[in-house]
């Protein structure tokens, strides 16, 4: 368990935003920031902490876009609801209501319900663009390799897919890391957590980081199985993207092999395997 520290506590007391004399619990999920649950019930708080910018190739950690999402999203039961965002002497924080729940481990349609409502939203301005089509993959894998050592990024190079897939030219709003550990669910359905790098693009970008090996892998410990995979297009509803889906399933799988990669070199447990598992579905 990661205490936090006493100055933070602190300073956030001292400020009026967290109660004085609450205990301070550690929260898992997320492998960035740290994040603690403050106090018991149904008016308990997160507290996240930001980490350093680490130059994340493929997940940015931005503290602001969170804030605009959790305000953009109010309401909606798609997202916690935010108490304020604050720089302190520790780092930029964001402190919201806690929701109570699991991290999701089962039931596949009830994710891609919750996904379909959030690419049906409305866009908020102000976001980055995510990738859309083959070339775009192609450039953000090839960045990614090129940040690693030769004797690494090579043998993946030999992978890169043939063939082109055009640009959809869809924006509609995006999670940009619907992983398992940001995916709580309780009695009343699934919300989504750590909004820190929402994106505008293709909605094939949220599915194929959801549906990824390597991901399920990290955080719920096996990758999907073919039937859960088919319920979850099933119950996305929507034939043209499954088709982009599988159309672009090589692009995703090489681009995700290479972050894993770049993780695995950043010291990360678990993903130097994971590589196999996005290599493997390339084939």
């Amino acid at each position: 368990m990661i205490r936090p520290d006493h100055g933070l506590v602190t300073e956030l007391t001292r400020l009026g935003q967290v109660p004085a004399g609450l205990e301070w619990h550690s929260l898992k999920g997320g492998q960035t920031n740290q994040l603690w649950q403050v106090g018991q019930g149904p008016r308990s708080l997160v507290v996240k902490l930001f980490a350093p910018a680490d130059g994340n190739p493929l997940f940015p950690n931005d503290a602001a876009h969170e804030t605009l999402l959790l305000q953009y999203l109010d309401g909606m039961g798609l997202a916690p609801a935010l108490q304020c965002r604050l720089q302190t002497d520790f780092g930029v924080c964001i402190i919201y209501r806690h929701h109570t729940g699991q991290c999701w481990t089962t039931g596949t349609p009830a994710v891609a319900h919750v996904l379909r409502r959030v690419h049906s939203l409305a866009v908020p301005k102000g976001l980055r663009l995510a990738c859309d089509g083959s070339e775009h993959l192609r450039n953000q894998a090839e960045h990614i390799l090129s940040r690693l050592p030769a004797s690494v990024a090579q043998p993946l190079m030999r992978l890169r897919p043939k063939g082109t897939v055009a640009p959809s030219g869809r924006v509609a709003l995006l999670h940009g890391d619907p992983v398992p550990g940001n995916l709580i669910q309780n009695q009343t359905g699934l919300i989504l957590i750590d909004w820190q790098c929402p994106a505008l693009g293709d909605p094939v970008e949220d599915l194929a980081i959801f549906l990824s090996p390597a991901m399920q892998k990290i955080y719920r410990g096996h990758v999907l199985t073919r039937a859960e995979i088919a319920d979850f297009l099933s119950a996305y509803d929507d034939p043209e993207i499954s088709a982009r889906l599988r159309a672009l399933a090589p692009w995703h799988h090489w681009r995700m092999a290479a972050y894993c990669a770049w993780k695995a070199q950043q010291g990360a447990a678990g993903y130097a395997k994971a590589i196999e598992l996005e290599r493997a579905a390339l084939v």
